[in-house]
């Protein structure tokens, strides 16, 4: 009797047509059965936002043996939720968010789209990774990224997660002649960091102002050697194991006196 191969969901914030996508379809293909749902255009930042006030629809964009592409107008988890509701046949064995045009280390782990759509994974108890590469270029090169897609895909598929933990990778920008382009992996924590001047305004030719939103990402803890941004400034693919669970444990029994503050007389 033949094994069923691994199903693989992948969605991601750049939109179907997105390069670091299709990348990533041909790096994990060999794999197992690949079905994507993605955005039909451009969500960045959409974090784990999910559409509650409109209609949705799925558009059936390409399929041959092995893999299935749908687009749908929503964010990035409005894509997993459709996809787990109305195009899996079975619960997906990974999934997958990127490849991302752009970094989620830091702080942007909590705006990104492309975590987003791993955190839905997670959520769900499925082992979900996210991929992103440091080049917002939309011809950005992904070719140094293969060999680490592939083989954490296939150790995910092969051994799963912890259950409310997925993983956050990171890739450096490859260097211009594309030589050694990576030290290693590591495994690191989330660097503390902050953007600032995160608006710019212009006056419009017709007589009002508006805002664009940009800014500038500052690492609050240079010196530290055991962050993701440390890691990829210093040519290190980042993996930062990454939790559903947010409770601050430590400050449980220290935040105590409220329950006696509050308590009833």
């Amino acid at each position: 009797m033949a094994t069923e191969q691994p199903l693989i969901l992948i969605s991601n914030d750049d939109g179907f047509q997105a390069k670091g996508i299709n990348d990533l379809i041909d790096m994990v293909r060999p794999l197992g059965r690949v079905l994507v749902c993605a955005p039909d255009g451009p969500r960045s930042g959409q974090s784990c936002a999910f559409s509650v006030t409109r209609p949705l629809t799925l558009t059936l964009r390409r399929r041959e043996p092995g893999v299935e592409v749908w687009s749908c107008e929503g964010t990035p988890v409005d894509c997993v939720k459709m996809a787990l509701a109305n195009l899996c046949d079975r619960q997906p064995d990974m999934v997958i968010g990127g490849i991302n045009h752009g970094d989620n280390a830091s702080v942007n782990t909590h705006y990104s789209g492309t975590m987003g759509v791993t955190l839905e994974g997670c959520m769900k108890h499925i082992p979900s990774v996210a991929f992103s590469l440091c080049d917002n270029g939309s011809n950005a090169d992904f070719s140094a990224l293969q060999p680490f897609v592939s083989g954490i895909t296939r150790r995910v598929l092969a051994e799963g997660l912890p259950d409310g933990v997925c993983l956050n990778v990171n890739f450096p920008k490859p260097s211009a002649d594309g030589t050694a382009p990576y030290r290693g992996l590591r495994l690191c924590r989330m660097s503390k960091g902050s953007w600032f001047n995160e608006t710019t305004r212009f006056h419009h030719p017709r007589g009002f102002d508006y805002w664009w939103m940009v800014g500038h990402y500052r690492n609050d803890e240079p010196e530290a050697t055991d962050t993701d941004r440390w890691a990829i400034d210093n040519g290190y693919v980042a993996v930062t194991p990454t939790r559903i669970d947010v409770t601050a444990y430590e400050a449980l029994q220290s935040l105590k006196h409220l329950e006696g503050d509050f308590a009833c007389q």
